[in-house]
């Protein structure tokens, strides 16, 4: 438990003093994509990981965390600056109101028919997105430009991010430890009989899903808030779903640390192999070459893989170290010279005292 938790410290560390470190504003700006979709994913995986339901409509959220940063600071007409950062959770609490009544009608069915009702749900925000008035339809709009300079510009962005990337992986190791995280993985396992045990099983759904939209809504207002305007192709994107998704299995579905492995590895290979071949088609082939090499010979996901041939390493050592023992217990005493029997040994003795 101490090695593991300085892991995390270790981590947590690196990450903090990156930008300080690395100040090119190219991979300031990987960092920033990376540590929102590290967010993205771990809050993805506090449901769907631990519950057995796959979502693919949580662009619905980041695309309207993301529409409520640029309608109020536009409407507000808030200065460009650090204050802005205050719609961040915002954009989380609107996500996670519009979460339940959606959470509430998608998950009065079971999984498979739940996956096509969530990507139905998608499409109804995106197309309303496009058509509605005031969201600027295909222009998109447009938010307060901020004049931070480019070498500084990215750094409270990042930190941002990463206070969403904390507060994502303690939200999900809470729930995970608790009575409700507990019962999310009972569902995951055999929800008829969790409903039989007694848990309320579509209010324990419907609870985890709204709580995993939070961190999503925030991340989209803080995409929205970084690259200035948003477009609903963009922001309500079909591949943001498949992107965390990828992430998830990839690291470890259900596993605390498999999101966040995940989100770091696909996103920073994303934006890097974008800007180095000005091709933003090539990612996706190697991305999917790369889903089934995992699938196949890793289908429970890196984290899980490691994990279990670390344990398994483990157990082999001690069993050899075990039997190393009882062959050095049962071996026979060394050859020497025949103890003296105990008269002649107690004769000796007092000859030597007199």
């Amino acid at each position: 438990m101490r090695a593991r938790n300085l892991w995390w410290l270790v981590a947590l560390a690196a990450f903090g003093v990156f930008p300080l470190v690395v100040t090119n504003p190219t991979y300031t700006t990987i960092a920033v994509f990376s540590v929102i979709f590290m967010a993205c994913a771990s809050s993805w995986n506090m449901f769907s990981g631990y519950s057995g339901y796959i979502a693919l409509g949580s662009a619905a959220f980041y695309g309207s965390g993301a529409y409520t940063m640029a309608l109020l600071s536009i409407h507000l007409h808030m200065a460009p600056g650090a204050a802005m950062f205050w719609l961040v959770p915002l954009g989380g609490l609107v996500a996670t109101v519009l979460a339940v009544p959606i959470g509430w009608i998608a998950l009065r069915v079971r999984r498979h028919t739940f996956v096509v009702i969530t990507i139905a749900i998608f499409f109804v925000f995106q197309l309303s997105a496009i058509n509605f008035g005031f969201t600027g339809g295909t222009s998109g709009l447009n938010l307060p430009f901020i004049t931070w300079g480019y070498q500084y510009y990215n750094v409270p962005f990042y930190y941002v991010g990463l206070g969403l990337v904390i507060f994502a992986t303690a939200l999900s190791a809470l729930v995970r430890r608790s009575r409700f995280g507990m019962q999310l993985l009972a569902i995951r396992d055999d929800e008829d009989r969790a409903l039989g045990l007694g848990v309320r099983t579509h209010a324990v759904k419907v609870t985890g899903f709204a709580l995993s939209a939070f961190t999503v809504g925030a991340a989209g207002a803080l995409y929205a808030m970084f690259v200035g305007q948003i477009y609903p192709q963009f922001v309500y994107d079909p591949m943001f779903d498949i992107s965390i998704a990828l992430m998830t299995f990839l690291g470890g579905l259900g596993t605390l640390t498999g999101p966040l492995l995940g989100g770091l590895v696909l996103e920073a290979g994303q934006q890097y192999l974008t800007i180095q071949f000005s091709n933003g088609s090539l990612y996706l082939i190697l991305f999917g070459a790369l889903f089934l090499l995992v699938i196949m010979f890793m289908p429970q996901g890196v984290v899980v893989y490691i994990r279990d041939r670390v344990t398994r390493r483990a157990e082999r050592e001690r069993a050899a170290v075990s039997a190393n023992d009882a062959a050095a217990g049962d071996a026979p005493p060394p050859a020497g010279d025949p103890p003296a029997p105990a008269g002649v040994a107690h004769d000796v003795a007092v000859g030597g005292v007199a």
